[in-house]
């Protein structure tokens, strides 16, 4: 259960009334999320999302990552929109945690991902992208491939408690990675974290992304190649080359992508596996067992990384320049 912090009725009352909103129906904690603590919180007017920002988020952050959803919701991008005080404010204090009320998204993640999803994805991810272009803020990617060995490092050799020689088969792929990752290729506000259980559809048509405290500054098809590992891969283990193709050829559709980024997706791919590979490690040895959150398995991502490795081009994926 993703509720680390829990909320008076007075305190909540207190913290409502400033936003005009009419009296609170109900406020429910939400299970699912792992970084904050969730409310569905259902007033006279409305339901809104009402998100305390636990220790692992940075305050600093919280302006780009709300202004972020406010520029992209402007321009037309399904995303929770911050809700404004009467004072104006969007980020205010709640039992002694940083606070934000944004609106509710209607629509259900897939559980079973099928071809329509993926196109939705591409779609709307490659909107995100162009729509992000202009917005002023900035913020680095902290889960860059400069944060990967320092991560490895930190698991103090225990990896091999998960599996054994994991260590030094992640130590030589992190030497291929930071002697080639590419620099050069376009770049701008990026989602990160764009899984399926941040994305809503209605039917089949996507409804909403949500959850923006990874989005960052990074190359634009590093966000794709995340999602070729999220979305393409089936539970038995298998790439779908199908759905690949129906997410970059409805990215592409929206923003053309250059030859040198089609080239790029592999070794992309290997990186994006590694990332979340090595966060799941590190949260997998350092998680206490009466943690509420059960830590994700990272052996998946090791099958992924060892598909990455295997392919020399995007063709080994089934894709190709006339997607």
């Amino acid at each position: 259960m993703a509720v680390y912090t829990e909320i008076s009725d007075d305190d909540l009352t207190a913290f409502v009334a400033d936003y005009g909103i009419g009296e609170v129906l109900s406020c429910k904690g939400i299970a699912e999320g792992v970084e904050n603590s969730n409310f569905l919180l259902i007033t006279e007017q409305n339901s809104f999302i009402l998100t305390l920002y636990e220790k692992r988020v940075d305050p600093k952050d919280l302006p780009f990552f709300l202004g972020l959803t406010q520029h992209l919701s402007e321009r037309g991008v399904p995303c929770p929109t911050p809700v404004h005080s009467k004072n104006g404010e969007v980020l205010r204090e709640l039992s002694g945690r940083p606070a934000a009320l944004v609106t509710f998204l209607n629509g259900m993640w897939p559980k079973r991902i099928q071809n329509h999803h993926c196109a939705g994805l591409g779609q709307a991810m490659a909107h995100l992208h162009v729509q992000g272009a202009d917005f002023e803020l900035s913020r680095p990617n902290a889960l860059s491939v400069s944060s990967w060995r320092p991560l490895l490092d930190a698991c103090e050799g225990r990896g091999e408690e998960i599996q054994p020689g994991i260590t030094a088969e992640l130590s030589a792929e992190l030497d291929v990675l930071e002697a080639n990752w590419p620099t050069d290729l376009p770049a701008g506000v990026i989602h990160a974290d764009l899984f399926p259980d941040n994305v809503f559809f209605r039917g089949e048509n996507l409804s909403g992304l949500i959850d923006f405290y990874f989005a960052c500054n990074d190359q634009y098809a590093f966000d794709l190649a995340i999602c070729l590992n999220a979305w393409c891969f089936e539970r038995h283990g298998d790439f779908n080359a199908t759905k690949a193709r129906k997410m970059l050829r409805a990215y592409r559709k929206v923003r053309a992508l250059s030859d040198a980024e089609m080239q790029a997706l592999p070794l992309l791919a290997r990186g994006a596996a590694m990332r979340f590979l090595l966060t799941r490690m590190y949260d997998w040895l350092n998680t206490p067992d009466n943690a509420f959150v059960t830590p994700k398995d990272p052996l998946e991502y090791l099958k992924k990384l060892r598909f990455h490795q295997a392919v020399s081009g995007p063709g080994a994926y089934g894709l190709d320049y006339n997607l």
